[in-house]
């Protein structure tokens, strides 16, 4: 299937004009003290029981990145989480390579100190970053867009049985609206398919851009629920590809998972924008901690 996706110029024009001092934008805000070296207070708001959600995190050390590296867009982002990352200060230390013409790269981590004053790294990042804008418009493809029920006809947090402030922290900053067929997990009845679909938008309405769209391959549900599992999902490697801006509106994710084995499985994710493009994919392994 072809698709004759908008120009990329007016897609970024349209997404820089809606993105300001959001509460994404804030909460994601580094502030650099030195050449390589930002620091961040990453607020509980973003977090998931005790720990902060990856994407969350991808998202903070990939504004790092853009400041850091010689061009503005992540095209792919790899990230192995080493501890969990909790709410507080954080230090982002990048390290760039010599840069191309048209893509550069670079590696960050990102740090806390502990109560002793001893430092502890989080999570470890490699990445290529390019101009979305400057890519040529052609779009060849065999993947198909998920189909979801309108966005106003699917639950969010708002249909909690406990109310919204029921779920965990990051809920109140998504506006996550879930598939009815691959939210079972949520009734006591799961398919067992692996599967999770949703509509993504922030809660604020802030459009959105290719950073959140690393938040976004990471802000469901784990499919591990649609499995009949429960507990504590930990990502353990998550590499996101981000393949275009995306055109203002919600998003559609689907996540899927075909193998669960040893305690761990893989979800491989899609999202695709208002405009039918698939902007961003990505694969994570992780563990699977029942309860």
């Amino acid at each position: 299937m072809t698709q004759a996706p908008q120009a990329p110029g007016a897609l970024r024009a349209t997404s820089r004009a809606t993105i300001g001092d959001s509460e994404f934008d804030r909460d994601t805000r580094v502030e650099r003290r030195e050449a390589g070296h930002y620091a961040a207070d990453l607020p509980a708001g973003w977090a998931i029981g005790d720990a902060l959600n990856g994407g969350y995190l991808l998202a903070v050390v990939g504004r790092a990145l853009g400041d850091a590296l010689a061009h503005p867009d992540p095209f792919t982002v790899t990230a192995h989480y080493l501890t969990a990352t909790r709410p507080g200060p954080a230090l982002v230390r990048t390290d760039a390579a010599p840069p191309g013409r048209t893509l550069s790269a670079g590696s960050a981590t990102l740090v806390q100190r502990e109560p002793d004053g001893t430092e502890t790294e989080r999570l470890r990042v490699l990445a290529t970053y390019g101009d979305l804008a400057a890519l040529p418009g052609d779009v060849r493809t065999s993947a198909e867009p998920p189909v979801l029920p309108p966005f106003e006809q699917c639950p969010g947090a708002k249909d909690h049985p406990g109310g919204p402030e029921a779920g965990p922290p990051i809920a109140g900053r998504l506006d996550l609206r879930l598939d009815p067929a691959t939210a079972g997990w949520a009734l006591g009845a799961p398919s067992g398919r692996g599967e999770i679909r949703a509509w993504f938008a922030l809660a604020d309405g802030r459009d959105l851009d290719p950073l959140a769209l690393l938040l976004a391959v990471d802000a469901l549900p784990p499919t591990a629920f649609e499995l009949g599992l429960s507990g504590w999902v930990p990502t353990v490697e998550l590499t996101a590809h981000v393949r275009c801006h995306p055109a203002p509106g919600p998003v559609r994710v689907a996540i899927t998972t075909r193998n669960l084995a040893g305690g761990f499985l893989e979800e491989d994710a899609e999202v695709w924008d208002s405009a039918g493009r698939l902007c961003a994919q990505s694969r994570q392994l992780a563990r699977v901690l029942t309860r």
